[in-house]
């Protein structure tokens, strides 16, 4: 039986690794940035009153991913936010080899398109060691998700972690995904 590979995992092996060690000059396929995981969170504070978010959180979330998610507690109990130890207050999903890919593909090429008003990414969102964080408002641009069946909206953070050294090396890696950074 033939192991399954996403299109964009194929396209990194054959074009743009290659193009990236050109690009950035690197002597050593080692060295070459690369996709390590991708983690979406949904942080839902309001589950502290309404337990029957936090389900609807995580459905939404597994069937953008096609993962199980997992429930986040919190760790310290706060007063200020009305939150004991323990409550739910989140979901996330960790992807990694194909299921990154194939994630990463979607969200390129059908969900950024469909957020409203749109104009590109920030450049800007790296964290110094190549790997960058996005915020979408809410998930309806995620073409699964049923407009009729949403609870309630929730944003989620997507983290792109990367093996690149540098936030240029990180850049350059997502811009060869095509992502769409502002110009």
């Amino acid at each position: 039986m033939a192991k399954y590979e996403s299109r964009l995992h194929v396209k990194y092996n054959e074009e743009i690794a290659p193009a990236l060690m050109k690009e950035l000059g690197l002597s050593n396929v080692n060295e070459i940035p690369k996709l390590e995981k991708i983690v979406i969170n949904m942080g839902v504070g309001e589950a502290a009153q309404n337990s029957k978010l936090i389900e609807a959180a995580t459905k939404d979330l597994e069937i953008i991913t096609g993962r199980k998610a997992l429930v986040i507690k919190a760790k310290k109990s706060e007063a200020g936010f009305k939150l004991r130890e323990g409550q739910a207050i989140g979901a996330k999903v960790t992807l990694r080899r194909e299921a990154m890919y194939d994630f990463i593909d979607r969200l390129v090429s059908v969900v950024l398109p469909r957020v409203r008003d749109f104009e590109g990414i920030s450049a800007n969102a790296f964290d110094g060691r190549g790997n960058y964080s996005l915020g979408l408002e809410d998930q309806l641009v995620f073409p699964e998700i049923e407009y009729d069946k949403v609870e309630k909206l929730f944003g989620m953070s997507i983290s792109l972690v990367s093996s690149a050294k540098t936030d240029e090396e990180g850049r350059a890696l997502l811009k060869a995904f095509g992502m769409p950074f502002k110009k």
